[in-house]
């Protein structure tokens, strides 16, 4: 499961846009497949062919979709809102996920053992949501920073969904981000990106 094509698809979708969806399996190694590295060198999905333009990374595709096509922006005009999705957005990218991407849950089980992957996940990812509760309960409305969805939505409500659905955490005391979660349950934009609803489930190992 790849929080960040889940992104994309979301964006895509709040922006009507029409595209072909190419699976590949994480744990059966294919970003490191030599075709697919001519794409990324790095090996990391998503990756976004558009025309001629091939774009990795999935904040630098979601800002050049916003720059492309303009319908349904992803980011507000208002400077401090604006701001705020910037900063939670890159403390989702930048100071979760990665202390929890395959390539991190693959070194626990080596040096210590399969049964230590799942308190080092929680561990992290409560940290981080415990920031996130405080980063954003004085501009959360019907969503993170108010009652459009934006550029952090698309972050959170991944992050959120493969939090709960892999590794159990426990959110009762993450209470703002809980009803975050329950507010993207009911956008169809983000419950047709689920993983589970791309062609290629029921495997959660896919872009």
């Amino acid at each position: 499961m790849s929080s960040c094509s889940f992104r994309v698809r979301i964006a895509l979708n709040l922006k009507g846009l029409k595209y072909e969806y190419v699976p590949v399996n994480l744990l059966k190694g294919e970003q490191r497949s030599p075709e697919f590295l001519k794409l990324n060198p790095i090996g990391y999905v998503p990756v976004l062919v558009d025309g001629d333009m091939v774009l990795s990374d999935s904040l630098a595709i979601l800002l050049y979709l916003d720059e492309k096509y303009p319908q349904h922006p992803l980011l507000p005009s208002d400077l401090r809102r604006k701001a705020i999705n910037l900063q939670v957005t890159n403390t989702i990218s930048s100071g979760i996920q990665p202390l929890w991407n395959l390539g991190v849950m693959d070194c626990i089980k080596q040096k210590v053992g399969q049964e230590e992957i799942v308190p080092w996940v929680q561990c992290h990812v409560r940290k981080g949501f415990a920031a996130l509760e405080e980063l954003l309960k004085d501009h959360a409305g019907r969503y993170a920073t108010g009652d459009e969805v934006f550029l952090v939505d698309l972050f959170l409500a991944p992050q959120l969904h493969s939090t709960i659905k892999m590794f159990n955490l426990d959110m009762t005391e993450f209470r703002l981000l809980s009803r975050l979660n329950e507010a993207y349950s009911q956008l169809p934009a983000f419950q047709d990106a689920l993983p589970e609803k791309q062609p290629d489930a029921p495997s959660s190992s896919t872009a």
